[in-house]
């Protein structure tokens, strides 16, 4: 029996045009968004096939080639409390809102294992709903690493069913601030495409006419035009994974500074998208209050805007 058989956690793909000629551990690494070295090892063990036969780093693919991946099981993790600063926009016995920098990840994961909001929520709000695991506690809905802004916590299980039932009906939702590459003529828009995974690179996802996408729609209307850059107010009627980054790469206008899904190289320096969660709109789990929460653009944002000439940031994301 081979390691594929073996296992039911495995990618199957097939090698297309563009990638053939390609190192299998190349290919392997890039697919899997693991490093090479990582990947030959797990070549050298056996766990990936080409064409149903156990590969060698080395072999060259060839369109048409069928590799498996095995898919090594979660690794086992104690989950820490950690000291990172956190900023809580608000809190009561039910819920948190945090307003998540940057470069911060939201949950344990293989190559984030600590220094994820998960950590530092243990340390700072200790109550968190169980509903998420062991490894997500509190985690009703996640937030790109490199994606700032706010996202809300359940402290309890009725909370978390709760905010739950509300981003399924999109009652509880949020708006977000981007700035975009290019300058969009319309000053309002709709991008009704569905997403799903790309078909030959499995860390990324994007928008598929072969019917195994979800239903995936973005509104979008202008805050300011610079020529080469817009900056855009973006609803979510859906919550696909990068969604945003995905439709606005669509349109062929990509979230400026996302080196995944637009151009390699920005002239800031973005350390990733310039993409803000910046309000947070939900009812509370046990009052029913509709509530508000907002988060001011954060320091690398507002000072692209002004370099891209915008001195005064316009008050245009309190608005309701």
């Amino acid at each position: 029996m081979t390691a594929a058989e073996d296992n039911e956690l495995y990618e199957r793909l097939e090698v297309e045009a563009d990638t053939s000629g390609e190192r299998l551990d190349v290919f392997c690494a890039r697919v899997g968004g693991n490093t090479r070295s990582f990947m030959q090892k797990r070549i050298a063990q056996g766990d990936v096939l080409v064409n149903g036969s156990v590969g060698k780093a080395n072999t060259k693919l060839r369109q048409g080639d069928c590799v498996e991946i095995v898919l090594p099981p979660p690794a086992v993790t104690e989950l820490a409390a950690e000291d990172i600063p956190l900023s809580i926009v608000y809190q009561d016995a039910d819920i948190a809102v945090i307003d998540k920098p940057k470069s911060m990840v939201v949950h344990p994961a293989p190559g984030n294992p600590s220094g994820t909001l998960v950590n530092a929520l243990m340390y700072h709000v200790k109550d968190l709903s169980g509903i998420g695991g062991e490894l997500r506690p509190g985690i009703v809905h996640r937030i790109d690493k490199l994606t700032s802004g706010l996202i809300v916590i359940a402290k309890n299980d009725f909370a978390h069913n709760s905010l739950a039932a509300q981003i399924k009906e999109h009652s509880a939702y949020r708006t977000y601030v981007a700035l975009v590459d290019g300058n969009l003529k319309e000053d309002c828009g709709t991008i009704d495409a569905p997403i799903g995974r790309h078909r030959t690179d499995r860390k990324r996802m994007a928008v598929v006419d072969d019917g195994s996408g979800r239903e995936a729609v973005t509104h979008w209307s202008v805050l300011h035009r610079f020529g080469d850059y817009t900056l855009l107010k973006v609803k979510l009627e859906t919550g696909r994974t990068h969604q945003i980054r995905v439709h606005m790469a669509y349109i062929k206008h990509p979230v400026t500074g996302d080196d995944v899904y637009g151009a390699r190289t920005c002239r800031f320096k973005t350390d990733g998208q310039m993409l803000h969660a910046v309000r947070l709109e939900l009812t509370h789990p046990r009052t029913g209050e509709r509530m508000a929460f907002f988060a001011p653009l954060p320091e690398y944002f507002t000072s692209v805007l002004r370099a891209l000439g915008l001195s005064d940031v316009p008050d245009l994301f309190n608005e309701q």
